[in-house]
């Protein structure tokens, strides 16, 4: 697939969002999240871990049912209304469930019971969807992974992977006992354990094949099931009737070009990896004659797409690297995963919604989900949906007009986001994501996140720049950003460099323009990393030209949590800098943090105090800083997500307020009026509200915009969101 398709997809995806070429095409918004952690047991602390993994839906599309194998259990989510799902509790099971899928008023839930990887064992349960009891169970003699449901629901196949253990012999493959293929009758929805049917699948891989390991199963309307080995790197197709295999074929490799392959700091995509494994985890069929498989890689590969193939085997459709490209333009690349597998697609949903069937290909790393058509040929790009963290599983309600996906990454030990099922309607209108995206740059893709800094050009309106943070420490950059667009556009890149070379022990929080072309940034520094806190001065073209750092008076109660925000006021001699310090810092008193000046010309520091808001969990802190008119304008924060968000507000200082005192001495504290509150505009994309807004500017008309920061993707739902403000009028 060539490199202009890439852009081609992309551009129908974002015309699709403006409704400028696509109107009368509906499309997929997000429209509730629902926490994990919602149906934990009554006797479970708060903080327990949960995780939706897998996820299905009842016949009539009114409930939602997901694996949760941290807790041990299923989890229930009433649907009626898809726009404010509530919790029906979860159903705790003697192991840790890993597939469910629904037959009829049924859920069978295959839960592995594995004393170790060498002596693995587990059951299907048959769950009553009213009552939510179990009702039996079948031994299946080892470790299941997936579960499906014949569409006449005569029977249920399950995958049997037995999986290896990365710690024994570098995870190389034999290790025994093999996996296999379960079949099981189906009695009005309940598992017929007499008649469970073992099907051989040794010795048909090239990779392995006295060690087969399944991974995912998938039963199109004639029955046959087909069965990804990942490891193996083969694809088996089994008629559910008679048990019996009736094809099978290796799922190859792909050469890869314009990808990131090292997890180095920087996001470069001119690098290439051939002949890479394709290793499948999902599997869904298009109809009864092709197949899709998300090649997410476990062992040896992981080519970074999907693919189509018809069912004796051949290749009909290769994507290679083109949704990793679509999702490096969007900001959610994961460059920590650069050297591995990328976006690593995992999940798949396939669903015909009126005429028009979709694939839906969920990246387990990016956290997004790209919305293909199924043309019958090549499949078209047309959305790509952002997710919670590290979407699982997906199930499609096309009867009502719904997506659901299942994010099973909960960060609760780390203070970060919990686990969430995300819902998503197909209607008319707009699609609200992304808001931000690039356009290449000499051909070349400019990939981007970690958007910590931002700032208006004084001249064009409209036009704004950003800076990434230290998550690309070995690219720090400066994006040009064009708001008139819609989404937004990063049109070029300014790379940060030092005597040639891209400049090291920098963390850019704050960006304002100088006045002659260039910049000034502030550092936000880190004593335990070396990193100092500091000005920087650099030229249009990103070279460092000045470098000033902080007075020994400012320095003697540094913490890390530095500058996070500058401006300038004033021209020439008269030119003043002003920095916002983070947090409070250990000559603060408690609830006060400082506004910091430096003027170049007199090389002179000065300081007032910030009063802080009150908080009743976590911290609350400065973010940015702008200045229009007689105002400075401050953006403050707490460190909160979801529910406990409270703080993402902006003030205002009058410029009369900011008579610096020399360092050391009492400085004075200013007054602030709150001008704007952001949690309706970071509740509007109906997911979880994100802690870090962290930019805010004027642009030369002085329209007001906003940015927040995805943390480059890491531990990180991904979402940018970058979106117009209207403030309050103030007197």
């Amino acid at each position: 697939m060539s490199f202009r398709l890439s852009r081609a997809a992309l551009t129908l995806a974002l015309l699709s969002s403006t409704g400028v070429a696509m109107a009368a095409d509906p499309v997929f918004n997000r429209v509730a999240a629902f926490p994990v952690a919602a149906n934990l047991p009554a006797d479970k602390d708060a903080k327990t871990v949960t995780s939706a993994e897998i996820v299905t839906a009842s016949t009539d599309g009114k409930v939602l049912i997901y694996s949760d194998s941290p807790l041990g259990g299923i989890g229930f989510i009433d649907i009626a209304d898809a726009k404010a799902p509530k919790p029906l509790g979860a159903l705790t099971l003697r192991g840790e469930p890993t597939s469910v899928a629904v037959a009829g008023t049924k859920v069978l839930a295959a839960v592995n019971t594995s004393e170790s990887k060498a002596k693995p064992s587990g059951f299907l349960a048959t769950v009553d969807l009213a009552t939510r009891k179990i009702e039996n169970q079948c031994d299946l003699g080892g470790q299941p992974d997936s579960v499906a449901v014949a569409k006449d629901e005569s029977f249920a196949a399950i995958a049997i992977e037995n999986e290896r253990d990365e710690e024994v012999n570098d995870g190389a493959l034999p290790q025994m006992p093999a996996g296999y293929l379960v079949i099981l009758p189906l009695k009005n929805g309940v598992a017929d354990c007499a008649g469970l049917k073992k099907v051989d699948v040794t010795g048909l891989a090239e990779i392995a094949p006295e060690d087969p390991e399944p991974e995912f199963v998938s039963i199109n309307d004639a029955g046959e099931i087909a069965l990804t080995l990942q490891e193996n790197n083969h694809i088996i197709i089994i008629d559910g009737k008679t048990a019996k295999v009736t094809g099978h074929f290796s799922a190859g490799s792909v050469d890869l070009a314009g990808i990131d392959t090292k997890t180095d700091g920087k996001l470069d995509f001119s690098g290439k990896q051939e002949k890479r494994l394709r290793e499948p985890d999902s599997i869904k069929w298009l109809g009864n004659d092709r197949l899709v498989v998300a090649n997410e890689g476990d062992w040896k590969g992981g080519a970074r797409g999907f693919t189509i193939f018809s069912k004796d085997g051949k290749v009909l459709y290769e994507n290679g690297a083109e949704f990793e490209h679509a999702v490096a333009r969007m900001g959610h690349y994961p460059e920590k995963r650069s050297k591995a597998k990328g976006i690593e697609p995992e999940g798949l949903e396939v669903a015909t919604f009126g005429d028009q069937r979709y694939i839906f290909v969920l990246a387990e790393r990016a956290s997004v989900v790209g919305v293909y058509k199924d043309t019958g040929a090549e499949p078209q790009l047309v959305q790509i949906l952002p997710s919670g963290i590290s979407p699982e599983g997906a199930v499609a309600i096309p009867g009502r007009n719904l997506l659901a996906t299942a994010n099973e990454a909960d960060l609760i030990e780390d203070g970060g986001a919990r686990s969430h099922v995300m819902l998503y309607e197909l209607a008319a209108g707009e699609a609200a994501y992304p808001t931000l995206v690039s356009r290449d740059k000499d051909g070349q893709i400019i990939g981007w996140g970690a958007l910590g800094a931002l700032t208006g050009d004084p001249e064009k309106a409209g036009t704004l720049y950003a800076a990434s943070d230290s998550v690309y420490s070995m690219q720090p950059s400066i994006f040009k950003i064009d708001a008139t667009k819609k989404p937004a556009e990063i049109t070029d890149v300014i790379r940060i460099t030092r005597e040639g070379q891209a400049a090291q022990k920098l963390d850019i929080e704050g960006l304002t323009t100088d006045g002659k072309g260039g910049f000034w940034l502030a550092s936000e520094g880190d004593s335990a990393k070396l990193v100092p806190h500091a000005l920087y001065q650099v030229d249009a073209k990103g070279a460092i030209k000045k470098e000033i750092g902080l007075p020994a008076e400012l320095l003697a109660g540094e913490t890390r949590f530095g500058f996070e925000g500058i401006t300038r006021i004033g021209e020439g001699d008269n030119e003043t800098l002003w920095m916002a310090v983070q947090r409070e810092w250990k000559d603060d008193p408690k609830g006060t943090v400082k506004l910091v000046s430096y003027t170049p010309k007199t090389k002179e520091w000065a300081a007032v105090r910030y009063p802080l808001d009150k908080t009743e969990e976590g911290w609350v802190g400065l973010s940015e800083l702008a200045v229009k008119g007689d105002s400075l304008y401050v953006l403050e924060r707490d460190n909160q997500i979801g529910d406990k968000a409270k703080i993402k507000k902006l003030y205002r200082v009058a410029l009369s307020e900011l008579k610096g005192a020399k360092l050391g001495s009492e400085l004075p504290l200013v007054r602030k009026l709150e001008v704007h509150d952001f949690l309706p505009e970071l509740k509007a994309g109906n997911g979880y509200v994100v802690d870090k807004i962290e930019g805010f500017a004027f642009d030369a008309a002085g329209k007001a915009f906003a940015v927040t920061d995805n943390d480059g993707v890491d531990d990180s739902s991904g979402e940018t969101f970058f979106f117009p403000v209207e403030l309050k009028t103030t007197n």
